[in-house]
C-alpha cells in the first residue's frame, strides 16, 4: 500500500507508478499534486482504494482507469478535473464507493452507472453534468447515499427511484428538475435526509412521504410547489425552513405559509378522487389479470429448497461473497498454524490469511463440534448479507461444509480498539478516540436507522471494533445480533451481551432493543476515555464505572478520571479538551438511563459527537481544518446546540439511579 495521506507532497504523480503491480490502496489525498491523473495506474489490476481527492490534478479522467477490475473506493473528489465522466466505469463491478464530486465535469451521467448493483456511496455533486436522471437508477438497490447536488441535471425525478429501496441520504437539490414530486419517495422506507430544494418542482407535496419514519431532514425551499403542507408522520417536527419561497403552498401560520382555502382544497380533493380510483378500481383489474402469473411463481418457487442462508452443507452467499474453497484457505494460513493465529473467541478462532489473489484476510473459523457455533455462523451470515456500511466490518467470503465453517473478512492491520485503549505500547490521543467514537456511533445508527429493518448488535465493547490501516473503526462480530421483521419483538430466552456491557434489562429477560445497544455504547464511551474497564478491580457492588464518572461530573473533577496522554495539566488546550471529555461523558450518562426509553437515539449520539469533535478541533488549532471530503455542508439549517449542554444536563438531574 502507499499511504501519503496530507503530507504536504506537490509535483506530479509519475507514470511509473504502473509498474507497482502489488498496490492494494493509494491515498494521495490532500496534498498539492499536480498534473494529470497517469493513465498507467490502470495497469494496478489489484488496486483496491485510490485516493486522489483534495489535490490539484486537472485534465480528463483517464478510460485507463476502467482497468482497475478489482477496484472498491474510488475518491477523485476536490480536484479540477474536466471532460465526461468515462463510460466504462459501468463496468467496475467491485466500486462501492464514488467521490467525484466539486470538479468541472460535464456531459451526462453515463447510463452504465446504473449496472454497479452493489454501489453504496456516489457522489457527483458540484459539477456541471447535465442531462436526464435515468430510470434505470432503480438497479441501485444497495445504494446508501445519492448526492447529485449543484449540477444542471433537467427533467422530472423518475418514480422508479423507489427502487433505490436502502437510500437514507438522496440530495437532488441546486439543478434544473422539473414537474412533479412523484409518491413513490415514500416507498424508501429508510430514507433520512431528503434535499429537492432550489429546482423548478411544481404541483404537491405527496402525502406519501408521512410515511418515511425516519425522515428528519427535508427541503424543497425555492420550487414552484403547492396545495397543502402534509403535517404527518415526520412532518410534526419540520419547521418553515423547509418550504421557502414556493408562494403556493398552504397550511397554517407554524409554516409560516397562508391556511388552504377555496382552490387549495379542491386540487387536493381531486387528487384524493384519483387516488380513490387507482386504488379500487384500477389496481384490483390489474391484479386479476396477473393473478395466474402469481400462482404458477408460488408454485414453482414451493418446489425449490428454502434459501435459507446457511444449510448444513451450504451457505447462500451475500450479492458480493467470494466463494472460497477451504484448500484456498489451509494454503492461505499455512494450515490455520498458530503464528498465523489471531485470537481466540468462545466459538472458534481467527487466523491471518493470504488469498490466492494476493489480498490480506482474516479468517474466522467456527468451531462446528457446537451447536451455538453454528448458530453464530448462520446468524452472521443472515445479517451481513443484508447490511453494508463503512464502519463495519467488511466481508470477503465464506467457506462451509458440513465439518468446516468459516467467514473471510477483511484484514484489520492494527488489531481490536481493547488493544489501544489497555496496551502501553498503543497511544491513542484525545482526537482519534473522538473519531473512533464517531466511527462507532456511525456504524449503530446504520444499524439501528439506516436498514430496512432494525439490527441490534447485542455484543458492543472494545474487542468487537477493529481498526484498519488508517485507524477507521469497523464494527463486528455479528453471531449474537438481532434482526428485526417490522412490528417483530424478541424477548430474551437466554443472556445476551458482555458482562460490564450489558444493559440491565438482559439480566431480567427484557426486550431486545436499540436501547440495549445505545446502553452498551455509553459504558464503550466511558471505558475509551478513562482507560478503565467495567470489570476492573476498583468496581464493585458499592461503585461502578458509570457510578465512578457521574460523581465526578457532579464534583466538577473529570479531569482526574483521564490519564495524562489525554489531559495533562500544562496542556496548552487544557480547558477546550476539558470541556470535549466532559461534554463525552455527559452524552454517555444519556446513554447510560436505567429505563430504555430514556436514553437517547443513536442519531442524536452521533450528531453531538459530531459536534464535539468539531468544536475541540476548532478551539485547538490555529489553521483552518481540512476535513474529510464527503457532501457540502447543509444550508438553512437552525442553530447547532452548545456541546455543554450534555454536561448541564447531567448535573441538573440530581441524585439519579444508577444501575449497580
Amino acid at each position: 500500500m502507499f499511504l501519503a495521506h496530507g503530507c504536504n507532497i506537490n509535483g506530479v504523480i509519475p507514470s511509473t507508478i504502473g509498474n507497482l503491480i502489488g498496490l492494494q490502496r493509494i491515498n494521495l489525498s490532500k496534498n498539492q499534486i499536480r498534473g494529470v491523473i497517469p493513465p498507467t495506474l490502470g495497469k494496478l489490476n489489484r488496486l483496491q482504494r485510490l485516493l486522489l481527492d483534495a489535490n490539484q490534478l486537472h485534465g480528463l479522467i483517464p478510460t485507463d482507469i476502467c482497468g482497475l477490475t478489482n477496484i472498491g473506493d474510488l475518491n477523485l473528489n476536490d480536484n479540477n478535473l474536466t471532460g465526461p465522466i468515462p463510460e466504462c466505469f459501468g463496468e467496475l463491478k467491485s466500486l462501492r464507493e464514488i467521490y467525484l464530486q466539486s470538479n468541472k465535469l460535464n456531459s451526462s451521467i453515463p447510463l452504465s452507472f446504473w449496472n454497479l448493483k452493489d454501489l453504496l456511496f456516489l457522489n457527483l455533486s458540484s459539477n456541471s453534468l447535465s442531462g436526464h436522471l435515468s430510470y434505470e437508477i432503480a438497479g441501485l438497490r444497495q445504494l446508501n447515499k445519492l448526492d447529485l447536488s449543484h449540477n444542471q441535471l433537467s427533467g422530472d425525478i423518475p418514480r422508479s427511484i423507489d427502487g433505490c429501496e436502502s437510500l437514507t441520504s438522496l440530495n437532488l437539490s441546486d439543478n434544473k428538475f422539473e414537474r412533479s414530486i412523484h409518491p413513490s419517495l415514500g416507498n424508501i422506507r429508510a430514507l433520512r435526509e431528503l434535499d429537492l430544494s432550489n429546482n423548478n418542482l411544481s404541483g404537491l407535496i405527496p402525502e406519501s412521504l408521512e410515511g418515511l419514519k425516519f425522515l428528519h431532514y427535508f427541503n424543497v425551499s425555492y420550487n414552484k410547489l403547492e396545495g397543502m403542507i402534509p403535517t404527518g408522520g415526520p412532518f410534526v417536527n419540520i419547521t418553515a425552513q423547509s418550504f421557502l419561497h414556493n408562494f403556493a403552498l398552504c397550511r397554517d401560520q407554524r409554516f409560516q405559509v397562508p391556511q388552504c382555502i377555496g382552490n387549495n382544497l379542491k386540487k387536493n380533493s381531486r387528487l384524493k378522487k384519483v387516488e380513490r380510483l387507482t386504488k379500487y378500481i384500477v389496481t384490483p383489474f390489474i391484479s386479476v389479470i396477473i393473478l395466474t402469473t402469481i400462482i404458477v411463481l408460488v408454485f414453482v418457487r414451493t418446489r425449490k429448497p428454502k434459501r435459507g442462508l446457511a444449510p448444513t452443507d451450504d451457505v447462500s452467499l451475500g450479492v458480493t461473497w467470494r466463494r472460497i474453497s477451504y484448500i484456498e484457505l489451509v494454503r492461505g494460513t499455512d494450515n490455520f498454524s498458530e503464528t498465523n493465529l489471531l485470537g481466540n473467541g468462545s466459538f472458534g478462532s481467527v487466523f491471518k490469511g493470504v488469498l490466492s489473489d494476493g489480498l490480506n484476510v482474516a479468517v474466522k473459523v467456527f468451531n462446528s463440534q457446537l451447536e451455538r457455533a453454528i448458530r453464530s455462523f448462520d446468524t452472521e451470515c443472515e445479517i451481513l448479507s443484508s447490511i453494508r456500511h463503512r464502519n463495519l466490518v467488511q466481508i470477503i467470503g465464506c467457506c462451509s461444509n458440513t465439518k468446516f465453517k468459516a467467514l473471510v473478512l477483511g484484514f484489520m492491520p492494527n488489531g481490536s480498539l481493547e488493544k489501544w485503549l489497555h496496551l502501553e505500547n498503543c497511544v491513542l490521543d484525545l482526537i482519534p478516540r473522538l473519531q473512533i467514537a464517531i466511527d462507532v456511533a456511525l456504524a449503530l445508527e446504520y444499524l439501528h436507522h439506516g436498514h430496512t429493518f432494525p439490527v441490534v448488535h447485542c455484543d458492543i465493547k472494545p474487542s468487537n471494533v477493529l481498526l484498519d490501516e488508517n485507524m477507521v473503526a469497523h464494527l463486528c462480530d455479528f453471531g449474537i445480533a438481532k434482526l428485526f421483521d417490522d412490528g417483530q419483538n424478541i424477548f430474551l430466552t437466554r443472556t445476551l451481551g458482555t458482562i460490564g456491557y450489558a444493559a440491565p434489562e438482559y439480566g431480567s429477560g427484557g426486550r431486545v432493543s436499540t436501547s440495549a445497544d445505545v446502553y452498551s455504547y455509553g459504558i464503550l464511551l466511558l471505558e475509551m476515555f478513562t482507560s478503565k474497564k467495567p470489570t476492573d478491580d476498583i468496581f464493585n457492588e458499592q461503585m461502578s464505572l458509570e457510578e465512578w464518572v457521574y460523581e465526578a461530573i457532579r464534583e466538577n473533577t473529570v479531569a482526574k478520571l483521564v490519564g495524562l496522554n489525554l489531559l495533562a495539566s500544562d496542556d496548552l488546550h487544557f480547558h477546550a479538551k476539558e470541556e470535549c471529555v466532559s461534554s463525552i461523558f455527559g452524552l454517555a450518562m444519556r446513554c447510560l438511563a436505567v429505563m430504555p426509553d430514556e436514553r437517547i437515539s443513536m442519531i442524536e449520539t452521533t450528531a453531538t459527537l459530531q459536534r464535539t469533535k468539531a468544536k475541540v478541533v476548532a478551539d485547538t488549532t490555529k489553521f483552518r481544518v481540512m476535513f474529510p471530503a464527503g457532501p457540502p455542508a447543509r444550508k438553512r439549517r437552525g442553530p447547532i446546540p452548545l456541546v455543554s449542554s450534555n454536561l448541564d444536563w447531567v448535573r441538573s438531574l440530581g441524585p439519579v439511579q444508577i444501575r449497580t
